[in-house]
């Protein structure tokens, strides 16, 4: 054994120790809101959160003061699509994790140490208190999380349930009033399928589809983002046939596995958070054109949602860089809320869900910066590492787990060479 070696691999393991234990001690973990320029729109923004483990939230922000005024945190759960109704209420979707003990007998076959509750609730503002609810249960919670709802001018509520890939409407009595199943649609032997393609259904409980928005255009169709075929489809809710698609399976200059698209129904061009592009685009719905476009992962990374203000500002969940950001049309950051961890939309409160009253990015200068490829790999690890490590665990911190593993493993060969050794010696 080289002991020299041994003492100096400890003493390095216990250093790196410290210095990462000054890194958490000293970690901006704040979350905060703040103006940086002259500009946003007016009024409060709501924000869900998913969160990269199981403590997702809602939370209202008042963009004058950038104080949280309001908050709703359901135990052991997941937060996606929220939105304030006409009534004053708010209407979210939200995916609980649940112990096999409170599961149903038919969710755990395939993940029998748990299953998940989908659930579409109508939470009156001040008290937070569920005024109406639509749940369902199914398996595990990756890829099966309810993504979006909107409730809809007659009083039904619009879902996509990503784990059945199916979208469907419901009524105030929990009564399924439409459905359209992805399987009849977009499966293999479909004209969809003929004519454009798309991934195999890999049966069961894998993600096939991952259908992640609904929306009831002007004209009473539906859109619908299907996240992993790259397109967002117009559905007749009285032919369920698709009738207009943008996108194509694997053309991801257009788009690719997107989020949340809002059709700007004044110029018929499409905003989409273009996620695995790492940008926001705005499409011309009709040629798929791209009239405008913002990100490269220097400014976004992985955005799941962008809703254009009607003073031509753009606000943008950036949710790996654990953000909301609103930019102006010169592409510059009015507003942002930093630190949340791993947001999934947001809206300004001020402006109705799906309104009409929005500018085109016609006018508009694009901006897009890519890092090179090395820094664009560092941070895609570092975004990824939120799901394992705690929240303030970024490229230094790694760094830094990185070389205490390798000293670690180093002493321990070190260790296992000399034992060997004095086992050796002594036959």
């Amino acid at each position: 054994m080289n002991r020299p070696r041994v003492r100096y691999l400890a003493a390095a393991f216990v250093v790196l120790a410290a210095v990462l234990g000054i890194q958490a001690a000293t970690a901006d973990q704040e979350v905060k809101a703040e103006t940086v320029a002259e500009g946003p729109y007016e009024g409060h923004t709501l924000i869900s959160v998913q969160s990269y483990k199981l403590n997702g939230r809602l939370v209202v922000v008042n963009t004058s003061t950038n104080d949280v005024v309001w908050e709703y945190d359901p135990p052991n759960s997941r937060v996606f699509d929220a939105e304030q109704l006409e009534n004053g209420n708010v209407l979210v979707a939200v995916t609980t994790k649940l112990p096999p003990s409170k599961c149903p007998e038919e969710h755990l076959q395939v993940a029998s140490k748990q299953c998940i509750q989908a659930k579409v609730l109508e939470l009156d503002y001040p008290s937070k208190e569920v005024v109406w609810n639509y749940s369902w249960y199914d398996e595990y919670i990756t890829h099966h999380e309810v993504h979006d709802v909107d409730r809809l001018s007659n009083g039904e509520t619009a879902i996509v349930d990503m784990g059945n890939d199916r979208a469907f409407t419901v009524n105030q009595q929990g009564e399924i009033t439409w459905e359209w199943q992805a399987e009849n649609h977009l499966a293999e032997g479909t004209e969809f399928h003929r004519k454009y393609g798309g991934p195999p259904d890999p049966g069961g409980e894998k993600d096939w589809t991952h259908m992640n928005d609904i929306d009831k255009l002007e004209n009473g169709n539906f859109q619908l983002s299907v996240r992993n075929f790259d397109v967002v489809i117009e559905v007749s809710p009285k032919t369920n046939e698709i009738v207009d698609v943008v996108g194509r399976p694997g053309n991801h200059t257009v788009m690719n596995e997107q989020h949340n698209p809002d059709r700007l129904e004044g110029s018929n061009h499409l905003l989409v958070a273009d996620s695995q592009n790492d940008r926001v685009v705005e499409l011309n719905a009709t040629t798929g054109d791209v009239v405008w476009k913002y990100g490269g992962k220097s400014l976004l990374h992985w955005p799941r949602d962008a809703d254009r203000l009607p003073n031509g500002n753009t606000l943008i969940t950036d949710t790996f860089n654990n953000r909301v950001v609103e930019i102006n049309p010169d592409g510059e950051v009015v507003w942002r809320y930093e630190g949340v961890m791993m947001p999934y939309s947001a809206d300004r409160m001020t402006v109705p869900e799906n309104s009409t009253d929005t500018v085109p990015a016609t006018q508009f200068d694009s901006h897009f910066r890519d890092p090179n490829a090395a820094t664009g790999m560092l941070q895609q690890a570092e975004a990824y590492a939120s799901f394992v490590f705690p929240g303030w665990v970024r490229l230094p911190e790694l760094v830094t787990m990185a070389a205490m593993v390798v000293v670690a493993l180093w002493l321990l060969g070190e260790l296992a060479v000399g034992a060997y050794r004095d086992y050796a010696s002594e036959e």
